[in-house]
């Protein structure tokens, strides 16, 4: 066997070996310590703000944004034909 090999098969049964688990522990010893320690919670909660007074001042911004707003310019995917009465014309030939 190589060394290399030798000093893996050395380290990994040393750290099986010495690995130890850990248990928690309940505080006061008991395995029932969970059971004890129960919270409840009120079914309403009410905060009253009357007591608070709240002063500030409005901050704004130092200057001004003018948006202006321009149309966008698409390539019509739909031409507008003006005059086609020659396809008309073409095309009550093609009906006889």
């Amino acid at each position: 066997m190589s060394l290399k090999r030798t000093l893996r098969i050395v380290a990994v049964l040393s750290l099986s070996l010495t690995s130890v688990s850990a248990f928690a522990q309940d505080d006061e010893g008991g395995e029932g310590g969970e059971d004890d320690r129960k919270v409840t919670y009120k079914a309403k909660t009410e905060i009253d703000f009357e007591g608070l007074d709240v002063s500030g001042e409005l901050v704004k911004p130092s200057g001004s944004l003018v948006a202006e707003t321009k149309r966008a310019a698409f390539n019509p995917l739909i031409r507008l034909r003006m005059d086609f009465n020659q396809e008309m014309v073409e095309s009550v030939d093609e009906i006889k």
